[in-house]
């Protein structure tokens, strides 16, 4: 067990792992009856740097380290992780197992997971997924624990093969119920690149949607989160979207205005959701709702990254195809000589995107009303 272990988990005294670790007045740390011997022969002064000690030297308890130590005893070595990662789960499972237990076997897992499919299978095919989400269950005001568990769940949603089995295990409702919670922002983020995930599978796409709370819940981080939890939401509502009937559900949640709002504050991902929302009617009927709509994809068209620029340009066509007074506004703002500009541009969609607004704005009449 020894030779697997860190070094600093050795006395440095015995050089064996430690049982009951303390600290001497010179800050290093020693087992008990290691130290304890050396100062019951008369030694007053610390075995590694030789300076004096107090006449009756104090023994501070190192609970931090035992419980390092305590936990890290009772995992196997790495190859035998890889190869039946069972002791793992049942470390999870068990409501015996300390926080401190169950953070280092999720921290271990979700290393082994990241990039070794086939070590995901077999986590999966170990029920390694009920024991993640039991973790979660459990974890509340937990948020180390928490993060961990959500870091394994995100890999083994990595699997196609996996994704659907996820759903169908109730993975969905505990990564919503964080989203709808106060959890902090890494677990935030976490939960919401793992419904992207899970989104790239089409069925599931319409069962996240129709979940009550996911879509409500990814709006709500969008309106008052911060930083990668926010885009991390507008990924995931970007995903879901992507799926029709969604987007309907999206607007109902209040999504255009405050995606517009994020896109004025510079959250550019947030125009690919847009882009995606104007496919539809309600979608449409909100954008033009918003004061300073065609303005602010205007400027991103002047301003933003190539895919900005191709989900503003997809945003435009529709709105200017279904709506007169959009594509006057849309000519005013001086749209049809930024297209004609980005007609060779070296992105193949943005071209594409470019080309069919240009088509719209020229076709004058030949839009649809509605």
């Amino acid at each position: 067990m020894a030779s697997h272990l860190p070094d600093h988990f050795k006395c440095p005294i015995s050089l064996e792992i430690m049982s009951d670790p303390v600290i001497l007045s010179s800050g290093h740390t020693f087992d008990r009856p290691s130290i304890q011997r050396w100062l019951d022969e008369g030694h007053r002064t610390c075995p590694i740097t030789k300076l004096p000690l107090p006449a009756n030297p104090t023994l501070i308890p190192n609970h931090a380290l035992r419980s390092l130590i305590s936990t890290y005893t009772l995992l196997p070595p790495l190859h035998q992780i890889i190869s039946q990662p069972e002791t793992l789960i049942s470390i999870l499972k068990s409501s015996s197992s300390s926080s401190d237990s169950k953070i280092d076997s999720l921290r271990q897992l979700a290393r082994l997971s990241k990039r070794d499919a086939n070590f995901r299978r077999r986590l999966v095919d170990s029920g390694a997924v009920s024991a993640v989400l039991f973790c979660l269950d459990s974890s509340s005001g937990e948020t180390k624990l928490q993060e961990k568990a959500l870091s394994v769940l995100l890999n083994l949603s990595l699997d196609d093969d996996s994704k659907i089995g996820l759903v169908a295990e109730g993975a969905i409702d505990r990564v919503v119920a964080f989203l709808l919670r106060e959890a902090s922002s890494d677990c935030c983020a976490l939960a919401a690149t793992i419904i992207t995930s899970l989104a790239v599978v089409e069925v599931n796409k319409g069962t996240i949607g129709a979940f009550p709370g996911a879509i409500e819940a990814l709006v709500g981080i969008l309106k008052d989160g911060k930083g990668r939890e926010r885009k991390e939401a507008a990924t995931a509502l970007y995903a879901l979207c992507c799926f029709g009937d969604n987007r309907k559900r999206a607007v109902d949640c209040g999504a255009v205005p405050i995606l517009m709002r994020s896109v004025e504050c510079g959250l550019e991902r947030g125009v690919e959701v847009i882009g995606v929302l104007a496919k539809c009617k309600e979608g449409r009927e909100h954008l033009e709702s918003y004061g300073g709509c065609v303005k602010i994809l205007v400027h991103v068209l002047r301003n933003g990254s190539s895919r900005g620029i191709q989900y503003a340009l997809l945003a435009l066509t529709s709105l200017c195809f279904h709506s007169k007074e959009m594509l006057l506004v849309t000519l005013q703002e001086g749209v049809l000589d930024i297209c004609l500009g980005l007609v060779d541009d070296d992105n193949e969609k943005v071209r594409r995107n470019s080309s069919n607004l240009i088509r719209v704005l020229q076709s004058d009449g030949n839009h649809r009303m509605y």
